[in-house]
């Protein structure tokens, strides 16, 4: 089945949300905190985030970006404030009852699986079986189209073990579309991922019709794919907004130390952002020279006799 196939038969956000206000926020943290020991990591965040959006969480690294994403999912316990998931605080959730709302992708894809891939995308089958229950052939036909709809039908029977960091992160992409959510947690899903592969996961994950945030450092990938931008620095929120507010060239020189220029995309109507490579230049060309005034150094020192002019 097409990727074009499969985006025709998702609901709309109408049918997917149907008695539901989609304006309504999802999340809202107010005065969020999260530390570790005495160490503050995320710093009076205050935020929401609506349903049915394609959310973007960027900044450098460092910034708090998994930090923030581990608490939405109950991962990270916060310290204080307070985080809401459909108006009821994340804490008061049971993990079997966050995991039938929302569908997590870490960024680094779990290693210790002893399974095929039919087997482990099947695991998202269940947060919402009863513990008795068995998998009935609509469960098995959803699971084989999660994993076609990926690109990987070819290996449904292959242990997950041996596959590719990039295959293995789209084995669990497929996991997160069969689990049926309402919300999707991706941190960095693009990372081990080749440019066709990024472009056709994002677009898989925008075509599902639900709430969706993402941790991402491509800014380009973030202006084509995402409704708004949460900017994150050491622990803060910069700026929320849609990426013709919070993509702009004071932001990416205060936060990322880099000048750009942004215009129009060729392809599509977002933006398009270049980068300014003279200053890396300029750094590698200080630490090359310094590096070379050190070595001169060494071998003068290892030469009885000659003295420094």
């Amino acid at each position: 089945m097409s990727f074009s196939n499969f985006t025709q038969q998702l609901p709309t956000t109408s049918d997917k949300f149907e008695g539901v206000n989609p304006t309504c926020s999802i999340f809202e943290a107010k005065q969020l905190c999260w530390q570790v020991g005495h160490t503050k990591i995320l710093k009076e965040l205050t935020f929401s985030i609506q349903q049915n959006q394609f959310i973007g969480v960027i900044g450098p690294n460092g910034a708090g970006k998994s930090s923030l994403l581990r608490c939405l999912f109950g991962k990270n316990q916060i310290s204080s404030g307070s985080l809401t998931f459909n108006q009821k605080e994340v804490s008061s959730y049971s993990r079997k009852s966050l995991a039938q709302e929302i569908a997590v992708v870490l960024q680094e894809p779990p290693t210790h699986f002893d399974m095929c891939v039919f087997e482990l995308v099947s695991m998202g089958l269940i947060p919402r079986q009863s513990l008795l229950s068995f998998s009935t052939q609509q469960d098995r036909e959803s699971v084989q189209q999660a994993i076609a709809d990926v690109g990987l039908l070819e290996k449904t029977q292959m242990p997950f073990n041996t596959l590719s960091g990039g295959e293995k992160q789209r084995v669990m992409l497929a996991r997160a579309i069969v689990q049926k959510t309402k919300v999707l947690i991706l941190d960095e899903p693009t990372n081990h991922l080749d440019i066709q592969h990024q472009i056709e996961v994002l677009h898989l994950v925008k075509a599902m019709n639900i709430t969706v945030l993402l941790s991402i450092h491509d800014l380009n990938m973030a202006a084509a794919f995402c409704d708004q931008i949460i900017l994150m620095d050491k622990g803060e929120i910069i700026q929320q907004g849609d990426c013709q507010t919070v993509l702009n060239t004071k932001n990416l020189k205060q936060v990322f130390k880099i000048n750009a220029n942004i215009d129009n995309h060729p392809f599509h109507s977002g933006q398009r952002i270049s980068y300014d490579f003279s200053e890396s230049t300029k750094a590698e060309k200080t630490v090359n020279q310094k590096m070379v005034e050190q070595k001169t150094v060494e071998q003068k020192q290892c030469k009885p006799g000659v003295e420094d002019d």
